[in-house]
């Protein structure tokens, strides 16, 4: 991933707009039926963004607060800002090019008590599941809201059973 040291954290460009996480689901993509997807919403509209499996287990193991027995990669992706002293401020999704998402991640150091903001380059997947480790917000550009933003009442909801054995706790 593509690392850039700016002066400042690099706004959204146009409005912004901080969004929740508000689950998981499935949906149809061109990789086929059941395709995990997870929905942002913001500004009264949701942002289905497709994912993959394991992007989807990590973001839900978030979601739950319940950690795997072992660190997933973004737990020790967290750890290890942490340990070079510094945090994570915000996600960005701040843009949409031919049908993919695009995300950043907005950092800071401090280095001799002088603060480094850094932005780093990432898909919208691991940016979310870094998000909500860290407990920072998530911002939707306006451009990315509105390109792809859908009334909520477009998605069928169900909740989903409690763990059941078969659910996959990371503890092999």
């Amino acid at each position: 991933m593509a690392k850039t040291f700016t002066s400042a954290a690099q706004p959204c460009v146009g409005m912004a707009h901080e969004a929740t996480v508000r689950g998981l689901g499935v949906g149809v993509s061109d990789d086929g039926p059941d395709t995990p997807v997870v929905l942002l919403d913001a500004d009264g509209r949701v942002v289905p963004i497709f994912i993959s499996a394991d992007q989807a287990q990590s973001i839900d193991h978030a979601l739950r607060g319940e950690p795997f027995k072992r660190p997933l990669t973004h737990d020790l992706f967290v750890e290890m800002v942490a340990e070079f002293g510094g945090a994570v401020d915000r996600v960005r999704v701040d843009g949409l090019a031919e049908g993919t998402f695009l995300a950043k991640i907005d950092a800071e150091q401090y280095v001799d008590g002088e603060r480094r903001p850094a932005t780093f380059d990432a898909r919208p997947s691991d940016a979310i599941a870094v998000a909500l480790r860290v407990d920072c917000s998530v911002i939707v550009a306006d451009d990315v809201l509105d390109r792809a933003g859908r009334p909520p009442e477009e998605f069928e909801t169900r909740e989903e059973p409690g763990p059941g054995p078969e659910r996959d706790r990371g503890e092999d």
